[in-house]
């Protein structure tokens, strides 16, 4: 079920990665795909690191920059695990994976550090790399020409999304590992699922998902009577109070 709180969320998130993991899943995404959600980031990363208390050492969070490394260290204070960065032209990412490494999690990588995302998966072999809160669907929806569908066919496909939540204006696309692919609705009576897919619906698709709602569910969302306190109204409260 589609949840009601940013905690709510986080917690099914950090089940579905378990899930995946158990059933083999090397190269998992979770995509908290919410407004300013980034800027939450590193206290999302610092939770997630509690499902691998037992890694110590061999886990390996990894930040886009140094910067943002370095933050978090100062932020976090001394932990079991270890804490850097993707790397640079000036310090390949081959030096920053030992072979002590046993999981990594990568927290908010975007389009721009593609190359560097998907050589660490290439280093990482069978070793697990999750993907925390990615910036990569301008990668996986704009790039145009031979490069990005290669890059899409030989690196992006092999992705499994553990986790997803979008919200949009009256609904959510939603999806835990295994399940498919959802599309809800909001309407008097809170939300409604009104489409399962087994790929992520977008663009044209989940337009025609949308239009394509039953009568009584276009009433429901058009009514005027009141509506009872959505998912998407408790998610904007919960992110006004992180930002403050």
């Amino acid at each position: 079920m589609v949840p009601s709180t940013l905690e709510d969320a986080i917690a099914q998130a950090k089940e579905a990665v378990q899930t995946a993991l158990d059933c083999g899943c090397g190269r998992i995404i979770v995509d908290l795909a919410i407004p300013e959600i980034a800027l939450q980031a590193q206290a999302i990363a610092l939770e997630f690191t509690t499902i691998f208390a037992d890694y110590g050492e061999g886990l390996k969070v990894m930040f886009p920059d140094s910067g943002a490394a370095a933050l978090a260290k100062r932020d976090w204070g001394e932990k079991e695990f270890q804490t850097t960065d993707l790397g640079s032209r000036f310090t390949p990412i081959d030096r920053k994976i030992s072979p002590d490494d046993r999981l990594f999690l990568l927290v908010c990588p975007s389009a721009v550090e593609i190359e560097y995302v998907e050589k660490l998966c290439n280093l990482a072999g069978d070793r697990p790399v999750i993907m925390l809160i990615p910036q990569l669907e301008s990668v996986a929806t704009i790039g145009i020409g031979y490069a990005a569908r290669q890059l899409r066919e030989r690196f992006l496909s092999t992705l499994e999304t553990a986790y997803f939540l979008k919200p949009f204006e009256g609904g959510a696309i939603y999806r835990i590992y295994p399940s498919l692919w959802q599309v809800w609705v909001e309407g008097t009576a809170g939300l409604q699922l009104i489409a399962e897919e087994p790929q992520k619906p977008a663009g044209d698709r989940l337009e025609n998902i949308l239009m394509g709602k039953t009568d009584s569910q276009s009433d429901a969302t058009s009514s005027t009577k009141p509506k009872k306190a959505g998912f998407l109204g408790n998610l904007q409260k919960m992110l006004k109070a992180l930002n403050q």
